[in-house]
């Protein structure tokens, strides 16, 4: 006699519960996850976490930032202003941590996303 496994539900996903789920979620809450995400992960590669340089990489950093800047400039006309203005301040301290961090900062206009927002002054 085999034993079918007690715990078979918590080893394998619940896709459908899963989706009922997603479709629960505003999408204006899933773009700002998203991009908050996206700001986390850039603040940590950019070494402005507790433990600073263990962490620090330019070219990630570089990546995520240009990640972000093109979700919010995507973004931008399907979130209000009330979620899209702190999320361009955010990436615009990202950009300009970015430029403060790099030994050879890029040309204006030629930064992570400067592409999406233009040129970023610090």
């Amino acid at each position: 006699m085999s034993e079918t496994p007690q715990n078979e539900s918590t080893e394998t996903p619940d896709f459908e519960s899963m989706t009922r789920d997603i479709a629960e979620v505003p999408a204006v809450e899933v773009i700002v996850t998203v991009a908050v995400n996206l700001m986390s992960a850039a603040a940590v590669k950019l070494g402005l976490t507790e433990e600073g340089e263990k962490h620090k990489d330019l070219d990630e950093a570089r990546k995520l930032i240009h990640a972000l800047a093109g979700l919010l400039d995507a973004g931008a006309t399907e979130v209000s202003s009330f979620h899209a203005a702190p999320l361009r301040d955010g990436l615009k301290s990202l950009q300009l941590a970015f430029r403060e961090a790099s030994l050879i900062p890029d040309e204006p206009g030629q930064g992570p996303g400067e592409k999406y927002t233009g040129p970023v002054y610090g």
